[in-house]
């Protein structure tokens, strides 16, 4: 079984890493990952966006932004997937090539799902910032921007990383609206070959295993750089404190 791997990939590896590029449209790994760090990058400041609005005191935007967050968790990713592709040409009057239907609907989803991170992120912060940012005359949003979101963003690294992870697999779902990412890439391959379905798909495994387990890795560093840095800070700003009485008596 191990030959027969090593042949599938000698033979296919261009076709799982750039898919049919330059001959056709760019696909298999490159195409994931491009389809997940654009997910990503796009989703965060509207998920920020819906943090804010989920958390503000006007109900008119508490409200709404609570119900879309809500119904998005609540749905299968595969059936929003579907409403997008049938809808969305219907909306807008012609349709929509496949790639950029995934786009939007990992758009979509993965910033509800950041909202809830961005919004525990920000509640996880002590009371006592925001009432020192408001003390010193920050508007609601002034506290936001300036005091609470820079503290809240930093710590919240680790958890944007791992949704990032999250969203790669995400992306095989791409399949059934034929987006030429990694998993249609190896659909391609088994196509061809027919008879050796276990080995290609094995491969697919090991490949996505692969990319996220390598991230996996670099989200391990990110969240010890950040607990040391915290640490650093707490120790800095204990040093700062001025002697008690009983221990400046001591000395």
């Amino acid at each position: 079984m191990l030959q027969s791997m090593f042949e599938i990939v000698r033979d296919n590896w261009l076709l799982l890493l750039i898919g049919q590029y330059p001959n056709g449209p760019l696909g298999g790994i490159s195409a994931t990952i491009i389809l997940s760090v654009l997910g990503i990058g796009l989703a965060f400041p509207l998920s920020v966006l819906m943090a804010l609005a989920a958390l503000s005191p006007w109900r008119a935007l508490r409200w709404p932004v609570t119900a879309v967050v809500y119904v998005t968790r609540g749905v299968p990713l595969l059936l929003i997937i579907l409403w997008v592709y049938f809808v969305l040409p219907v909306l807008i009057g012609h349709s929509v090539p496949a790639f950029t239907t995934m786009l939007v609907t990992l758009v979509g989803y993965e910033a509800a799902f950041l909202s809830e991170i961005v919004r525990a992120g920000i509640q996880a912060l002590p009371k006592g910032q925001t009432d020192a940012a408001r003390a010193l005359g920050h508007s609601h949003l002034g506290a936001m921007r300036y005091v609470i979101l820079p503290q809240a963003l930093f710590n919240m690294i680790p958890s944007i990383l791992s949704q990032f992870v999250s969203t790669i697999k995400e992306t095989t779902l791409g399949y059934i609206i034929n987006v030429p990412e990694l998993t249609f890439a190896a659909g391609q391959i088994n196509n061809r070959l027919l008879t050796r379905p276990f080995e290609v798909y094995f491969i697919l495994a090991i490949s996505y295993y692969a990319v996220c387990w390598s991230l996996t890795l670099v989200i391990g560093v990110v969240e010890r750089r950040i607990a040391a840095r915290r640490t650093s800070s707490l120790t800095a700003a204990a040093s700062a404190l001025p002697a008690t009485p009983a221990s400046a008596s001591g000395t």
